[in-house]
């Protein structure tokens, strides 16, 4: 097999992050008005999208006994609800940019898609039986489910002034179901996990960047709050305005506390027990966090009239940027790998025996 088959043969089911960590910090650049390098991470989160969705059929086509056994596996399998978090991503941030026509399909598919998995996956997870106890498979990939419907709430926020009166009901009444149910999940996966820590234990090995979704999962929850509150009237938003107002506030100071705990697990693991620090594919999962947490954060500073918020926001944002260059640049070094080394093997003498 070569290089490149064996990379799409165990291509990682999360690796949609990819897309929902280019996509936030462009949407964060294009909220602070750095328009020019927003606009070029916009097209490279439309390339990623595409090249991915490319790379994932081709997967389910070929490998399709791999892509059976990731949704089988309670370690990688709520990762695939990445793709209807960076579906909702980049169409929120091509909204942003005036494309609706673009940005209303992809809103639909994940709508679509996110019910879809929401049923299907989490009976595949937790009705699995072999041999190995589920709740010591709880991981931070679990938080994933919750931010796909945080995403999903804040794809209605941006539909919402685009649509009929007729219309304009479901869309909030969705808005506030996807965040409802986003915000029982993550309350949810945050049960499991801390039970699987308790009594399992969670190794140096195990901590990988996919433990920062338990921040980034509340950080985009500020943000799909903040925008029911501004949505238009409608009856269900009208019901829980004052609710998710109130709420919003307390999640983002959540947020700041757990910053310094993820950082201290990053010491812990790879200063004190030396495990290296290598490109993985979870580290996307690190990077949508930290952009999610300075777009919430500079979204309450605005809206909130908080100016502290908005100040940490900027930091944030600086950082989110540092850190994707970062990821893209490791990414990059190894997709050209797999590709050099395919070419090489192509043109590699065949040996014969005499």
């Amino acid at each position: 097999m070569s290089p490149i088959r064996h990379a799409v043969a165990h291509l990682p089911p999360g690796y949609f992050a990819a897309v929902m960590g280019t996509g936030i910090v462009s949407i964060g650049l294009h909220d602070v008005g750095i328009r020019s390098l927003s606009l070029i991470l916009m097209w490279i989160a439309v390339v990623l999208y595409i090249m991915l969705w490319a790379l994932y059929i081709w997967r389910a086509i070929e490998f399709r006994q791999h892509v059976v056994a990731d949704l089988r596996d309670p370690e990688l399998a709520f990762a695939f609800f990445t793709i209807v978090a960076a579906t909702d991503v980049l169409g929120v941030r091509l909204a942003k940019e005036g494309m609706i026509a673009v940005a209303t399909p992809l809103f639909l598919l994940a709508g679509a898609l996110w019910f879809v998995f929401g049923y299907l996956l989490p009976w595949q997870v937790l009705m699995t039986r072999d041999g190995k106890p589920i709740l010591a498979r709880a991981n931070g990939t679990w938080f994933i489910w919750a931010v796909a419907s945080q995403s999903l709430a804040i794809g209605m926020t941006q539909l919402r002034p685009y649509v009929d009166a007729a219309a304009a009901p479901w869309v909030g009444m969705l808005a506030v179901l996807a965040w409802s149910v986003g915000v029982i999940l993550y309350a949810a996966m945050a049960m499991l996990v801390l039970l699987r820590v308790v009594h399992f234990g969670v190794t140096p090995q195990q901590f990988d960047p996919a433990y920062w979704v338990a921040m980034g999962a509340l950080a985009i929850a500020v943000v799909a709050g903040a925008g029911i509150v501004e949505m238009g009237h409608s009856p269900m938003v009208d019901a829980v305005r004052p609710l998710i107002a109130a709420t919003v506030v307390i999640f983002w100071v959540f947020c700041v506390w757990l910053i310094p705990l993820l950082i201290g697990a990053g010491v812990w693991r790879h200063l004190l027990h030396r495990v290296p620090l290598r490109y993985v594919a979870t580290l996307w999962s690190m990077v949508f966090p930290i952009g999610m947490f300075a777009a919430a954060s500079i979204s309450l500073g605005a809206a909130d009239e908080l100016p502290a918020a908005g100040l940490v926001g900027q930091v944030a944002l600086v950082v989110a940027v540092i850190v994707w260059a970062l990821v893209f640049v490791a990414m990059l070094h190894r997709a050209s790998r797999v590709v050099w080394d395919t070419l090489r093997s192509q043109h590699e003498p065949v040996r014969t025996n005499v």
